[in-house]
């Protein structure tokens, strides 16, 4: 059976039912919010952060955004705390718990032990009426008005909350820890972003041959060092310093003016005042000045001494672009 709406018109609903409610949050947050914030801060310990149903899953992404952005954190399963794992609370831990309802068995079970253990308690609940606000050193607010499943069941929106909720301390935390793009790539060396964050033109322009020519090279001598060094350009030097370079498109343009090339030398094509970068910069650099210029290719110099070319091809091998 179809639904009354289009597939389209029902999706559309659900992110507007979602993007309002997330809305909302802003005029919930108060002083509990910011005291919370500066609890995790004066804190020695780490947070722990617990939940059940879907709200545990929410809890699971909250402590994996807080760890990658400099604050430690790890997950506690609120059933499981009451059947063994509360050890996992130590004595200077901040608990976060989130309860869309503030009243589910195992919360509630929970809630006396931390405070016996006489760890700081905040909560994200939906409720503000609710054991967990109530119990809670800290209450934030995620009430939603309703899910976005149509018949208000199916935790949609209110998990939203929790997990936008959760953003928001993260990002305040690591604001007021000065969190750095160079702290964000010790805890991200992997993959396509932490390269970005971490990879350097040293770390690549090693791998590549080093294409030179002397600037009275002949032609010929120049098109075999491009072909040969396979990078589509040749820097050429005098004097063991960088006065040019040499492009397959200078060499096209070359041919296309010129009928008879023998007695043409590298001074004779090259471009002057090449472009380059020093070899300690970081990759994402190197390309961001390659597309600013419009060219595929650097040279890549170690203060005055030229030590190789970075390509383009390399920065998309890389994962960079």
């Amino acid at each position: 059976m179809k639904p009354d709406n289009s597939i389209l018109d029902i999706a559309k609903q659900t992110i507007k039912n979602e993007s309002d409610a997330i809305k909302n949050l802003i005029s919930q947050l108060n002083k509990d919010f910011e005291d919370a914030v500066n609890c995790i801060i004066e804190s020695n310990g780490r947070v722990v952060i617990s939940g059940v149903g879907k709200s545990a899953l929410i809890a699971s992404k909250i402590v994996a955004t807080f760890n990658s952005t400099g604050t430690p954190a790890i997950f506690m399963h609120a059933a499981d705390a009451i059947h063994g794992d509360l050890g996992t609370v130590q004595k200077n831990d901040v608990v976060i718990c989130i309860s869309k309802s503030g009243n589910t068995e195992e919360i509630k079970m929970l809630i006396p032990l931390i405070k016996r253990g006489g760890n700081k308690l905040i909560g994200i609940t939906g409720q503000m009426d609710s054991i967990l606000a109530k119990q809670a050193d800290f209450a934030l607010n995620s009430y939603i008005e309703k899910e976005a499943c149509p018949n208000n069941l199916a935790p949609t929106t209110s998990t939203t909350a929790q997990l936008v909720m959760g953003d928001a301390l993260a990002i305040c935390l690591l604001k007021l820890r000065g969190f750095s793009s160079a702290d964000f790539a010790k805890f991200h060396p992997g993959g396509s972003l932490g390269k970005k964050l971490y990879l350097r033109v040293s770390d690549i322009v090693g791998n590549n041959l080093k294409p030179k020519v002397s600037i009275d090279s002949k032609v010929k001598e120049v098109i075999v060092e491009i072909s040969e060094k396979m990078l589509g350009v040749t820097a050429v030097l005098e004097n063991g310093k960088v006065v040019g370079i040499v492009t397959d498109g200078d060499i096209r343009r070359m041919l296309n003016k010129h009928e008879n090339i023998g007695g043409l030398t590298a001074k004779n094509i090259m471009t002057n005042n090449p472009k380059t970068i020093d070899s300690n910069v970081l990759a994402i650099k190197a390309l961001e000045a390659m597309q600013e210029k419009g060219i595929s290719q650097l040279l890549v110099m170690d203060k005055a001494e030229y030590v190789g070319v970075i390509h383009i091809h390399n920065l998309i091998n890389e994962g960079i672009l």
